[in-house]
């Protein structure tokens, strides 16, 4: 498979009030076209900040980072970023919002027609056609995400980045949104990079689950590949002794971690 994104080497530094601060160390990560790749570990451990180096929010301080055989310089529309936080602009509608980043992104090589006609499209994908209209403090926090998702997606970016984009919901609309976003990648064949708290989540989304060490200094620990077919279904897997053998294999790592001091 075609290779997507690629870390090598890669460290990130932090200046402090306390001196010099090693958030990651010598990171190494391929991830193919089309693959789902979770990022998961103990509070503090990089996860975040690995990310928004890929999204290039963030300055590697060593190492080089590859997007589609280009390095990672700074943010770029092949990768749409969905935040915890849904960052909708609350004066604007459902609409409004996705259609600010159709503008910014094909605005200068398509009519108003056609860029009309993308946003309502990824508004669609999310199940949010009916809400177009809606402003953000008149839609639930599950649907705010999924306009925050319809925004990335109307982008049409080759890597959709996520940080916890249902770590504050309920349960029932986690499991909902997961299902909604299998179903989403299952049809745009998108590369996700996923960080996540939940072990669940990341064996049911997941193609593979990179484990990453305790800081400071976190690196990638090991990775778990998840052999489980797509499309998936939750209630099916809930017999599936290979989805608990990949539960059990990372929460293992993360257990065993919790007991070893950071170095």
């Amino acid at each position: 498979m075609e290779k997507f994104v690629e870390l090598t080497h890669v460290s990130k530094d932090f200046d402090t009030k306390k001196g010099r601060f090693q958030a990651l160390a010598d990171v190494n990560l391929s991830i193919a076209s089309g693959e789902f790749v979770t990022l998961i570990g103990h509070s503090g451990c990089g996860k975040s900040t690995l990310l928004n180096l890929i999204a290039g929010l963030l300055e590697a301080s060593d190492g080089g980072l590859i997007c589609n055989g280009r390095e990672i310089d700074g943010p770029g529309p092949e990768r749409g970023v969905v935040f915890q936080n849904h960052s909708l602009l609350p004066w604007m509608t459902c609409y409004g919002n996705v259609h600010l980043a159709v503008e910014k992104v094909f605005g200068a090589k398509e009519n108003k027609a056609r860029l009309k006609a993308r946003s309502e499209a990824a508004l669609n994908l999310v199940g949010l056609g009916h809400a177009s209209h809606k402003h953000p403090n008149e839609i639930s926090g599950g649907m705010k995400q999924r306009v925050g998702i319809a925004r990335a997606l109307a982008m049409e970016p080759k890597v959709l980045l996520m940080d916890e984009p249902f770590g504050a919901l309920d349960a029932l609309t986690r499991a909902h949104l997961q299902d909604e976003l299998l179903r989403i990648v299952g049809e745009t064949h998108s590369t996700v990079v996923m960080v996540t708290h939940d072990v669940d989540e990341a064996v049911l989304l997941s193609d593979r689950i990179v484990m990453m060490t305790n800081g400071p200094a976190a690196t990638i620990g090991d990775i778990v590949k998840v052999g489980l077919e797509r499309p998936r279904d939750r209630l099916a897997l809930a017999n599936d002794p290979r989805y608990h053998h990949y539960r059990t294999a990372v929460l293992e790592f993360l257990y065993q971690r919790q007991q070893r001091p950071a170095a």
